[in-house]
């Protein structure tokens, strides 16, 4: 069963006005967009945004827009929110959810590819309309470009001993299942040793972000949205490991006015435009009973900035 991780803290963080427009950059089961949905009133709009066209497919056979309020629903990529929503007819926005998770959904699919708990392809494509697989990647990618890959998106110290026992089966056998590839990498490792974490959960963490090319596609839609939020606007971004909460907190820095005191006297303000304020200094995290009742809650940290306002000295 989906459960929308941090529902009431992302409806917290978003403010919701009844008659604002809000965009969900990641639909996924639709829980927090349904939630939203539930807030608006006549005149409010819900867009909702998801790269898997299975997703969108669903969500619209679920969501039920109040009467008086719109929904839209888009196949894309959140990295084109912007470009979309012009042709939408959309400028300013009042709220922006991404929710960066992978769905549970997704996990539960054995031929998505996503998880090595199943077998199935090994494909991690979060939309299945084109592009390489993860399956191309790891049977196609130099050596090192593959060590580079999981060290880098993984973060994993053994990328290098991975990497070359990945070239070295692939050179007998295409990499064909989820299995094979988990069997690689935990050999490769010397195996669990008594870790309760499989020793493939960061080279396969690394591939999907590689495939989807994660990281440029937040940077991107942060970038094209901060300056399409309306006075006071929100933006509330659930992130599930340390490289996306890495770059969401310093995205949302540069925009989080700082004052440096001058020699001469009097202080100087820097920050990006448009000035933001930080809804909460420190990332929220899932309380102990979410986290029993949703394990995958247990890695999840919100941030969230209002947009646009100019708060001065007090910032």
């Amino acid at each position: 069963m989906h459960i929308p991780v941090m529902l009431d803290e992302c409806l917290d963080g978003l403010a919701i006005k009844p008659d604002g427009i809000y965009v969900d950059g990641t639909l996924g089961n639709g829980g927090h967009a349904s939630a939203i949905l539930e807030r608006l009133e006549s005149g409010g709009m819900l867009v909702g945004f998801d790269r898997d066209l299975d997703a969108i497919d669903r969500v619209r056979a679920t969501l039920k827009a109040p009467v008086g309020a719109r929904l839209e629903l888009v196949h894309d990529n959140y990295a084109n929110m912007a470009s979309r929503l012009s042709q939408l007819g959309i400028g300013q926005v009042d709220g922006l959810l991404l929710d960066l998770g992978v769905s549970s959904f997704q996990l539960d699919i054995a031929e998505r590819g996503f998880s090595f708990q199943q077998e199935g392809p090994i494909d991690m494509r979060m939309d299945q309309t084109g592009g390489p697989s993860a399956a191309d990647l790891v049977n196609e990618s130099p050596e090192q470009e593959l060590a580079d890959i999981i060290f880098r998106y993984g973060e994993e110290r053994s990328s290098r001993r991975i990497a070359r026992a990945i070239v070295e089966a692939r050179g007998k056998v295409r990499i064909e299942t989820t299995a094979q590839l988990a069997g690689i990498v935990e050999r490769a490792k010397g195996g669990r040793k008594g870790k309760r974490t499989h020793p493939a959960t960061k080279t396969f963490q690394a591939l999907r972000m590689a495939v989807n090319d994660e990281l440029a596609g937040i940077e991107q839609v942060l970038e094209s949205m901060v300056g399409r939020m309306e006075e006071g606007g929100r933006m509330v971004v659930l992130t599930f490991h340390s490289l996306e909460d890495r770059l969401v907190k310093q995205f949302f820095n540069r925009h989080v006015p700082r004052e440096e005191s001058l020699q001469q006297g009097g202080v100087r303000r820097h920050f990006e435009e448009p000035p933001a304020q930080w809804i909460s200094k420190r990332p929220l995290t899932a309380t102990d009973e979410e986290q029993t009742k949703n394990p995958r809650s247990r890695s999840a940290k919100l941030r969230a900035v209002e947009v646009g306002v100019d708060y001065g000295s007090n910032a």
